[in-house]
């Protein structure tokens, strides 16, 4: 019997609840122990320790004959699960899905009918079912013209259940803090489409499992998925900005004057951009509501519970059901689940036209990069591949020098092709719809981390407007003697042009060379690592810093 004749056969009898009213999922996770209500509203919910973030080692792709090819194996991010073992964690997970009530959603992935992905999560917990309410998109009634129409994606969902370490020791991981066999598994077969989270309690499991489903599945049909979040101006132009955690992505993105199409994941299709999702998943520590008063007001609105539907997720709450959202003992990864509708100016359909300006943001704590520079065809390719950002990898011990930050496509657990199907797909829409690219630092100038400042968020937000509506486009441009990169000689906004020019703003400039330099052959050495051997233009490897 094959599994979908199962899983039809599981959710035929016993106690299943499918698509129940938003209000009764609400309501079904208060009653079963899974959240607690909080003082403003929301679902307040926690995590084993071992679920407050994703689980790379966990997470696993089948390696089938069939489609192997198209998997970048050389990546950190791709570990293979071979087909039996992977259908023992399917029977496992049907097994313990029989066992009491049925959780089921149907929503798609994409808000692009053309291409929006049917998926139908089961569980035996409503509240990942409720989560998949908040960040899946209700099924559009046009579902029949998508490409994955009569492809759909099934989702189980096991989220507080243990594996038995020893009937998978020899096919999974040891986890060296249990000192045997792991217990959890995050694992994907995009052949069959269908994906298991098996001890997993953490939900952003779910989301970027989905995530990574469509980042293999829509290449093949022409479609480029992004790391980024996307915003459209009142003229209809559409701006699409990526990052990694730390550069600025969600703040700036929020912009006044600006539509928010989404502020995570998104397709650039023949018809143009479109948002993955019908929520948002924000980090909340340190969330300040003065800083952040849109995501703060989603979160933590004040209204009856059943009507609420925001998941908090592992913040500190005191006994009268209010949060400290600056203590972290609990984890620093505490997130907030809820509607994109909840905030105050959002584009509904959450579809656009082609992007006229991308910006890819880093936060260079060397404070070498440019705060603004303008890149060639082959350069965005190369700083795609790249995704470069810097960690402060020492605060914690004291240590102080910055660390850099390599993510391809500014999110490499969650890209699984082979790099040019992503690299050459931006190259050829460049190309087709004239989209300019900048590199955007909201890093560090006049010095590296410890001596330099952080580089002044209203200067940041001038620099982006510039390169947004176009002011940018058309001013003079030198070449950075280290980076390559076009370093405009003005900027709209910007009083002090010297600023543009890193090596300015360092009283030491021997001090700026040797960082500089120092940097430059990070990239190369990465450019090295990861791609020497990828057969990717040459063009794109002359781009590469220290090269």
């Amino acid at each position: 019997m094959s599994f979908q004749d199962r899983i039809a056969k599981l959710l035929a009898g016993g106690d299943v609840r499918r698509n129940v009213p938003r209000r009764d999922m609400i309501q079904a996770c208060v009653e079963g122990g899974e959240a607690v209500v909080s003082k403003c509203g929301a679902l307040a919910t926690w995590t084993r320790p071992e679920s407050t973030g994703r689980s790379p080692e966990d997470t696993l792709l089948v390696k089938r004959p069939e489609s192997q090819a198209n998997i970048d194996w050389t990546a950190a991010n791709n570990r293979p699960i071979d087909p039996e073992t992977f259908d023992m964690l399917v029977d496992d997970a049907l097994a313990t899905l029989g066992k009491g009530r049925i959780h089921v959603s149907d929503r798609v992935v994409g808000a692009d009918s053309a291409y929006a992905l049917p998926v139908t999560t089961i569980s035996n917990r409503a509240l990942q079912v409720l989560f998949t309410d908040n960040m899946f998109r209700p099924v559009p009634k046009d579902i029949g013209k998508s490409v994955f129409a009569q492809r759909p994606f099934t989702l189980l969902v096991c989220p507080n259940d243990k594996l038995d370490p020893k009937r998978y020791e020899g096919r999974l991981r040891v986890d060296p803090k249990l000192k045997h066999t792991s217990t959890m598994v995050i694992a994907i077969d995009f052949d069959r489409r269908i994906g298991v989270v098996y001890g997993s309690a953490y939900c952003g499991s779910c989301k970027k499992l989905l995530f990574t489903v469509m980042n293999y599945m829509l290449p093949a049909e022409g479609i480029l998925p992004l790391h980024c979040s996307a915003n459209e101006g009142q003229r209809g132009d559409i701006a699409l900005l990526l990052g990694l955690s730390g550069t600025g992505k969600t703040t700036l993105s929020a912009d006044p004057s600006r539509a928010l199409l989404g502020d995570d994941e998104h397709g650039w299709g023949d018809h143009g951009v479109a948002n993955f999702e019908h929520g948002c998943y924000a980090k909340l520590i340190d969330l300040n509501p003065k800083k952040e008063p849109e995501i703060f007001k989603a979160c933590f609105h004040e209204a009856d519970f059943r009507q609420h539907g925001s998941i908090i997720e592992n913040a500190l709450m005191y006994p009268d059901g209010s949060f400290d959202l600056f203590d972290d003992r609990l984890t620093p990864n505490s997130r907030g689940s809820y509607l994109l509708s909840e905030l105050t100016n959002i584009k509904q359909s959450s579809v656009g036209g082609h992007p006229g300006t991308i910006l890819f943001l880093t936060a260079d704590a060397n404070g070498v990069l440019p705060p603004v520079s303008k890149l060639t065809r082959d350069q965005a390719m190369l700083w795609f591949l790249m995704g470069y950002t810097s960690k402060l990898a020492g605060t914690e011990t004291g240590v102080t020098e910055p660390k850099s930050a390599f993510s391809r496509f500014f999110g490499a657990p969650f890209m699984p092709r082979n790099p040019d199907d992503y690299a050459s797909m931006l190259g050829k829409k460049l190309d087709e719809h004239g989209t300019v690219v900048y590199l955007v630092n909201t890093g560090w100038s006049g010095g590296a981390y410890g001596v330099g400042k952080r580089m002044d968020i209203t200067l940041t937000r001038a620099m982006c407007a510039a390169a947004i509506d176009g002011s940018l486009a058309n001013v003079p441009c030198e070449t950075d003697p280290y980076f390559k990169v076009l370093v405009p000689t003005a900027c709209p906004g910007v009083d002090d042009p010297s600023i543009l020019k890193p090596a300015n703003t360092w009283s030491d400039k021997a001090a700026y060379a040797d960082r500089a330099q120092k940097l430059a052959k990070e990239f190369a050495a990465q450019w090295d690592k990861a791609y020497a051997d990828k057969g990717l233009s040459p063009s794109i490897a002359a781009a590469c810093p220290g090269k």
